[in-house]
């Protein structure tokens, strides 16, 4: 099967995210080859702790590049309640995150178009579909 959903390590506090990846079947053979003799209990195994290792091997690129970014790494959530004090405040938003980013459910579109200047999220970003769909044009 070369279309098998691969789940990517669970960030604190946040929800998984999957992805798909196609592999030729000699990798696929191979991976398949390494689980029957033992060394990872199934192929997300194996694929997980690749990724980590290619992580771990870039640390020091992604932590300079979060700095110079100024990215908020993990997670970072918005309440109804946050972006109504933004709108007293008369504060704009510049989401920039590389995790997850998430908007409370009840947040209403006209709440986020309000407040929020901008969304950048490497990673996740959560919303409901009406504010995903106000946001559009400000989401990169």
């Amino acid at each position: 099967m070369t279309n098998q959903p691969v789940e990517a390590p669970r960030p604190k506090g946040g929800e998984s995210e999957k992805i798909t990846i196609n592999l030729g079947p000699v990798d696929l053979g191979q991976i398949d080859l390494l689980v029957e003799e033992g060394f990872y209990s199934n192929r997300t195994d194996l694929i997980r702790t690749a990724i980590r290792n290619q992580l771990a091997i870039h640390a020091q690129v992604v932590s300079e590049t979060v700095t110079r970014r100024a990215l908020v790494l993990g997670l970072q959530h918005f309440s109804r309640r946050d972006l109504e004090a933004a709108l007293a405040a008369n504060e704009r938003l510049n989401i920039h995150v590389l995790g997850l980013a998430s908007i409370a459910a009840d947040v209403s579109a006209e709440l986020a178009l309000a407040t929020i200047e901008s969304v950048v999220v490497l990673g996740a970003f959560h919303a409901s579909p009406a504010v995903k769909a106000a946001l559009a044009g400000r989401i990169s």
